[in-house]
């Protein structure tokens, strides 16, 4: 994924001829979070539309999205937010949109404004704001595992998570740095304010069969070819001992 620096210069160039800017918040596989205000910033400069993904930031970071001015983003619930596989997504977007009701959109059932959705009319007549966006309705047990779990965040704040957040993952990279050059290095950036809890490990040999060898032991994380081992802390779970834990099986495998 293209970083600010690389989307700035793309603009610089072909601007004029760009209709939308969508990126993601951390990119999967190094971990790197990037600077969405900044970006939307050059995307609006340009007159461009400016949308996020935001499936891996979304209950990692603290996103202020409407100060950052993004015209929309879209997330999943099922890793940070807790919601499991099969879970609902969500989205924002920005007030400015929420009147329009002259957007083009896949216009859903769901988003149909609730006094007339059940008289099935021919004609769509959009709920204001991101409601209007829906396309049908969501699974009622997986909002109930998702509800519990905004409550939970809404009584840790997400502040706090992402405080502790920091100092778990800044912990993990400290005991790896103690190993440094026995076959891993951290492909993750350094600066807290450039990451998420996730550390991207990069192994040399077989990162599947240290994978394998970490599940067997109980270890959950996972891999992506060609050689990243993708360990993220989760603030909400995991503790201090659990990094211990990880790190001693970890280089044990190597």
């Amino acid at each position: 994924m293209a970083g600010e620096e690389e989307l700035e210069d793309l603009l610089d160039r072909e601007g004029e001829s760009v209709a939308l800017v969508l990126t993601g918040g951390i990119n999967y596989s190094s971990g790197r979070a990037f600077d969405l205000a900044r970006m939307a910033w050059a995307g609006h400069a340009k007159g461009c539309v400016v949308g996020f993904d935001l499936a891996h930031a979304a209950g990692n970071l603290v996103l202020q999205l409407h100060e950052w001015d993004a015209d929309f983003a879209v997330w999943c619930t099922y890793k940070y937010l807790n919601g499991g596989p099969g879970s609902v997504g969500g989205c924002f977007v920005h007030e400015r949109h929420a009147r329009d009701f002259g957007l083009q959109r896949f216009a859903g059932w769901w988003g149909h404004e609730l006094e007339t959705r059940f008289r099935m009319g021919p004609d769509f007549h959009a709920m204001a704001g991101a409601e209007g966006w829906q396309v049908s309705n969501p699974p009622v047990v997986a909002l109930a595992v998702l509800r519990a779990s905004m409550d939970m965040f809404d009584e840790a704040g997400m502040e706090r998570l992402r405080a502790k957040s920091v100092e778990l993952t800044g912990y993990l990279e400290s005991l790896l740095d103690r190993h440094a050059g026995r076959g891993f290095s951290i492909a993750t950036p350094r600066d807290p304010q450039r990451r998420g809890a996730q550390l991207s490990i990069r192994v040399s040999g077989s990162v599947r069969a240290v994978w394998e060898r970490l599940a067997a032991a109980g270890v959950v994380c996972d891999w992506r070819e060609p050689d990243i081992l993708r360990v993220a802390p989760a603030p909400f779970y995991n503790t201090f001992e659990d990094i211990d834990r990880f790190v001693d099986c970890f280089v044990g495998f190597l």
